[in-house]
Formats: C-alpha cells, structure tokens, sequence
C-alpha cells in the first residue's frame, strides 16, 4: 500500500490506546501493554502491528492491518499474519497458553456498496465444518464524519477524508481540531502529514486535498511541515527493512518534492521547473533538509534561482 500503509503503521505507533480502544467491548477497561516485539520478526517484520492488551484481568492480542482496498488475497495475509504471530507468542513464552488474538483489517477505499463487517479465509474441505480464521472489517471509509469523531480520538480524524460525507468546511473543523488537541508540534504534524495521505486516496471523488494543503499554507505552517523530511525519512527506513525500498522511496520523494516546491513556488511566485525540483531534492539529500529550508525561506527570489542552479557544495 506504499507511503499510506508506511505513514499510518508510523502514526499508530504513536496513538496505540486510542487504536485498540475502538475495538474493545464496550465497557471494558483496556491496557495496553505495547507493540508485539519477538524474533520472529527476522522472518515477518510487520510485528509491529500487534498490541498487547490487558481487558478486565486476561491478556489479550489485538493485530491490525492497513489495507487499501478488501482485495481477494487480504484474507490470505490475515491468516498468514495468524500464522507468524500465533508461533512468535508460542516462542516467547514455551509452555504457557497463547493470548486469543482479534484481527481487524481497517480498509480506506473500495466499493460503495457496504463491505462485510467480517472476513474470512478457510483452510478446511469445502462442505466439512469450518476451520479457518475470522476477521473483522472495518471499513473506515465508509464511515461518516459523525462515526469518527464518536470514537474520539484526534488519530481517527486522520482518516475523515475517506468518509463518505467529508467536505470542506469538515475539513477546516478537522484541521483546527488536530492544531489544538496534538500534545506536541511534533504529533500535530505527524498528523497534519497523514491526513495529506489519506486525502490523496480520496475514495469518494471528494478532491479535499487542496483544500487542506491551502489550510496549512501560512509561512509558519509551511516551516513546520518542512519538519516531516525527517519523519518521511525514518518511515523509509522502515520499509527499506521490509524489501518495500522502492515504493517507499518513490513515496517519500512524492512528499518532499511537493513540500519543498510549495515553499518555493510561494517565495518565486511560479512553480519550480522539473530541474529546480530535481536540484531541491538533492540538495536535501546532501546538505540536509534544514538548510534547503533556510535558502527558501531567507533568499530572495535571484538568489534563490541562481542558487538551486548552481553545483552543490557537500
């Protein structure tokens, strides 16, 4: 699922109660304990999508997926996830019996017509009883703006512009909420970034992503966006130790371009041409993105044209 499936993986790290509570029954106290982290990841590295939870007094395993669309070979990942982290468990402990695990597959786009709220994949012959795994659905994209903000948390407005009544003055309600309940810049812009990706899926032909980019288009919003290369660049990271190197460079390099050529377009007053932007991006990969930042922001417009052509200094 590329740069979505990387960006949300990293922002769930970051808000793993408010995940795991939604899927929680209702009225049960929940713990969370942490992300699943076993050696069995040398063989299936998307461990991380495992949380440890405690409800009521019993352990329990909740994995979630990202999937772009109810696709016919999901149900054959669910079960081969199943399958690694029913054997990581059994590994870490010996002997001691495993947690029961709920699989949830959160999926952001496909048809209009109502997905199942659960899925399956059987193993056993057909017309003998069932065996197999179940797992829920929760398609999130068919939810309205109502249904997320009912589950109350600022990490679940990041998937709003998938809603099927999503709109532009939702959006701007969206972005003033985020500003102001994020704990840190830092969180704020984790999720201003993933509320970017979200609406480039756009699974309803809404077409709200340049209304959002609009909204966080003021100079100061702009210097702190600057401030995801870094974020983008530990997400690469991730994938890199996936075997998903390039799709999530091409992703990651979609971000910053976008980013920066924003920033410049706004100081030149033109977008820049296809060897500015080549120029920009590897400026940021040689000097750092902190200091491409302070030439858009500082020098005036000759400057900053004859700098962008000039070699670059290492």
């Amino acid at each position: 699922m590329g740069d979505a499936d990387i960006t949300l993986r990293h922002i769930a790290r970051r808000f793993p109660d408010d995940l795991a509570c939604v899927f929680v029954p209702e009225h049960r106290s929940v713990e969370v304990l942490g992300w699943i982290d076993t050696q069995v990841t040398k063989l299936e590295r998307r461990l991380d999508k495992a949380l440890r939870l405690r409800i009521g007094a019993e352990l329990r395993v909740l994995h979630v997926e990202f999937c772009f669309a109810l696709r016919d070979d999901v149900p054959d990942q669910m079960f081969e996830y199943l399958g690694f982290l029913f054997s990581a468990l059994r590994r870490e402990a010996p002997g001691a019996p495993v947690p029961p695990i709920e699989s949830v597959a959160v999926v952001l786009s496909g048809r209009r017509r109502r997905l199942p709220a659960t899925g399956k994949r059987r193993t056993s012959w057909r017309g003998r009883r069932f065996s197999g795994t179940h797992f829920r659905v929760d398609a999130v994209y068919q939810r309205t703006m109502a249904e997320l903000r009912a589950r109350g948390s600022v990490f679940w407005l990041v998937f709003a512009p998938l809603t099927r009544d999503a709109t532009a003055a939702a959006m701007r309600e969206v972005v003033a909420e985020i500003s102001a309940r994020a704990a840190t810049v830092e969180e704020r812009i984790e999720l201003y970034t993933a509320l970017l990706v979200m609406a480039a899926i756009d699974p309803w032909g809404h077409n709200l992503r340049k209304e959002l980019v609009m909204l966080m288009e003021d100079r100061e919003t702009e210097k702190k966006l600057l401030r995801t290369i870094p974020i983008i660049e530990e997400m690469l990271a991730e994938a890199e130790q996936e075997g998903a190197q390039e799709a999530a460079q091409a992703g990651a390099q979609k971000a910053i371009a976008e980013l920066l050529g924003r920033l410049f377009a706004r100081r030149v007053g033109r977008q820049p041409t296809a060897e500015e932007e080549r120029s920009i991006l590897e400026r940021a990969e040689a000097i750092g993105p902190g200091e491409v930042e302070d030439a858009l922001l500082d020098l005036d417009t000759d400057a900053l044209v004859r700098w962008l052509a000039e070699p670059i200094r290492r």
